[in-house]
């Protein structure tokens, strides 16, 4: 397996030393440099061209997410693991397109994951010559989610449906749920509508899974995701969600 040349970015010290020490469980990576603030990294980079970052949030002169917007524009672009003591970057993260968001303090169970979200970024690249699966670049192709006590990512197309609950938004994937703080209107715009259908204005749907429309009458329509599974489709949606039928 490739090893990574890893560049260590964070203002504490300690913080540093304790990525070194977890480092050291994981042979696939080799620290070539540590750096103190974005600006730094940023210098470090360029010299070094690391495969990947450690890269902290708050630090001085320049922030983590300004430094990772930077990083992203260079030549060889690095893989970057954001890692923070705050749990409110995630929609920043996201947009970014880092490998991972880990929260502190960081495990090397943690970490692990992390890392081999990173391999598979470089094996994928390594496979470059096989068409992308990705999603259409105008739209998200994973979002981050809170979970516990970590961030984690999940694949749109791993959505099969989404309902909002107050200012919140459910995402159902198979057998479980996640909560996304985001606004539906929002969540349908990062949707490729290629892939996902709103059928009501608390509901969207992954469209592969829409196995045929049911009319009740009284002009009221529903969804047949399943067996025993039936979304109603609200008035203002129903002509387009129709049109999945050439109606």
């Amino acid at each position: 397996m490739k090893r990574l040349r890893t560049l260590i970015v964070d203002d504490e010290p300690l913080a540093v030393e304790r990525l070194v020490t977890l480092s050291a469980d994981h042979p696939v990576i080799d620290i070539v440099g540590t750096a103190g603030d974005g600006i730094e990294a940023l210098q470090i980079a360029e010299q070094l061209t690391p495969d990947l970052i450690f890269l902290d949030i708050g630090m001085p002169k320049m922030d983590g997410i300004n430094a990772a917007r930077a990083l992203g524009l260079m030549d060889k672009k690095p893989a970057i693991i954001l890692i923070t003591a705050y749990d409110n970057f995630a929609v920043e993260a996201f947009d970014l397109d880092v490998v991972d968001y880990v929260l502190k303090p960081v495990s090397s169970e943690r970490l692990g994951r992390a890392i081999a979200r990173a391999c598979g970024t470089y094996d994928a690249e390594a496979q470059s010559a096989v068409p992308s699966s990705k999603t259409d670049g105008r739209y998200a192709h994973e979002f981050w989610v809170s979970h516990r006590a970590e961030l984690i990512r999940i694949a749109a197309m791993d959505i099969e449906r989404i309902e909002a609950e107050r200012d919140y938004m459910r995402l159902h994937t198979a057998g479980r749920s996640y909560l996304l703080h985001q606004t539906i209107s929002t969540l349908e715009q990062r949707l490729d509508p290629e892939q996902f259908q709103r059928i009501h204005r608390s509901h969207i749907v992954r469209r592969d899974l829409i196995i045929g429309l049911r009319h009740e009458g009284g002009g009221v329509w529903h969804a047949i995701l399943g067996e025993d599974h039936a979304m109603r489709i609200g008035r203002k949606y129903l002509a387009d969600v129709k049109r999945l039928a050439g109606k």
